[in-house]
């Protein structure tokens, strides 16, 4: 009996710390600097767009998003955030290319592309106040859909 009791005790602490780990904000690292956190993109009014560097809906990525920012960026936050690749991958695929407009998070386990049902690339999901607003595939004309959600 001496012996179930340190048993119960370690599986209890052990428990109570994947209930802390699970309770833990989410926090993605910047590309170049900085970070992002679920706290952050509950507030105000959030544009995000969630790529890959090797879908191949994503290789006009940089013009689609720096369109978003030209066209929402006075009226919304508008980051993206690429999708389980490394550092060395993304830039890699921007270098070339025009600079980004819009900052670059990595969620390289996918975990915020999981909380918020994200399942194809590239996904474009508006936040107002840390509600979903919209979250699809990044449509063709992505404008229109955040004139519709945002109002013109």
């Amino acid at each position: 009996m001496k012996q179930v009791v340190p048993l119960f005790a370690a599986l209890a602490a052990l428990i109570a710390g994947a209930a802390v780990a699970q309770g833990q904000e989410l926090r993605l690292p910047g590309l170049d600097r900085g970070e992002l956190t679920e706290g952050e993109l509950s507030q105000g009014t959030q544009i995000v767009v969630f790529w890959t560097s090797w879908a191949p809906r994503g290789r006009d990525i940089v013009d689609r998003v720096n369109a978003l920012v030209d066209r929402w960026g006075d009226r919304a936050r508008v980051v993206t955030i690429n999708f389980q690749e490394d550092g060395g991958a993304v830039r890699s695929f921007l270098a070339g290319k025009p600079p980004l407009k819009a900052p670059v998070f990595l969620d390289r386990d996918g975990e915020l592309s999981k909380r918020n049902h994200v399942n194809s690339a590239p996904w474009l999901l508006i936040l107002k106040d840390g509600r979903v607003s919209f979250s699809e595939k990044l449509p063709q004309d992505p404008d229109a859909v955040v004139a519709q959600v945002l109002g013109s």
